[in-house]
């Protein structure tokens, strides 16, 4: 099913989208819930980022031809590091460009949600009981600052780098899904999972050993080959199969003087 996060009339609420309306849960999505019979049509609703993550892991080089694109070698172990919460925007919110960077990136992703605390988890562990469900991610990279700072972090958690949505999707199988990126309608990225070098189940337990993981939280698995540049006025589509667009503009603002 897909699970939307939504203001309607002041009120931020989950539903469940069934023909192009939305029926609102009473409960919560990380336990037990219910759903209400009060539709509410999705052309009414301001959509949001379907979690509030307290953190956000992402995984780099996780593509074998993205790695080599970027003239990387292929990690011999999940390559991680965070963004923070505070980088987090929805569907058709504005991307900002930063002043001090001369070349922002989208990167599509594939992203797992965490449905509860997810610790020490062994390599057989029942992964799937630890997933919420699935969404399409934006992991926005200042490219020249990462190449300058060398280590990742200011290049990927300026405000508004980390695109999350249109929805959560709680039946979908992570190991073979196609997934395609379009700057301006043009198709820039085309991958599929099943080509991760280290997939969802194992970075589930992996991740669970260093960090212990809360509902909420995201899991960022890795961009395909394609990543580029964006400018002011672009629009930047991920879309995931089985879960639908997320589609973000690129935004400057002008230096306060």
């Amino acid at each position: 099913m897909k699970i939307y996060r939504f203001r309607y009339r002041k009120k931020i609420l989950y539903g469940l989208l069934k023909e192009e309306v939305l029926f609102p849960v009473k409960g919560s999505i990380f336990r037990d819930f219910s759903i209400l019979e009060s539709p509410i049509p999705i052309s009414e609703v301001t959509l949001l980022p379907p979690v509030k993550p307290s953190k956000i892991v992402c995984v780099g080089r996780n593509y074998r031809e993205h790695a080599e694109e970027l003239g990387n070698p292929v990690p011999p172990e999940p390559l991680l590091f965070l963004k923070p919460p505070s980088a987090v925007i929805g569907p058709l919110q504005a991307i900002i460009y930063p002043e001090v960077s001369q070349r922002v990136d989208y990167e599509g992703e594939l992203a797992v949600i965490i449905k509860k605390k997810a610790c020490n988890l062994p390599d057989d562990g029942n992964w799937p009981d630890y997933v919420l469900g699935y969404t399409c991610f934006n992991d926005v990279t200042a490219r020249d600052l990462q190449l300058k700072d060398v280590q990742f972090t200011r290049a990927k958690s300026f405000d508004t780098f980390a695109a999350i949505g249109p929805c959560l999707v709680t039946d979908l199988d992570p190991g073979a899904v196609q997934l395609k990126t379009f700057l301006n309608g043009k198709l820039v990225q085309s991958g599929n999972t099943r080509h991760l070098i280290f997939p969802v189940p194992f970075l589930i337990c992996y991740i669970s050993r260093i960090m212990t993981l809360e509902p909420g939280d995201v899991i960022a698995t890795g961009t395909p080959a394609g990543v580029g540049p964006m400018q002011p006025g672009d629009r930047v589509d991920v879309q995931i199969e089985g879960i639908g667009t997320l589609s973000n503009f690129v935004k400057k603002i002008e230096p306060r003087r």
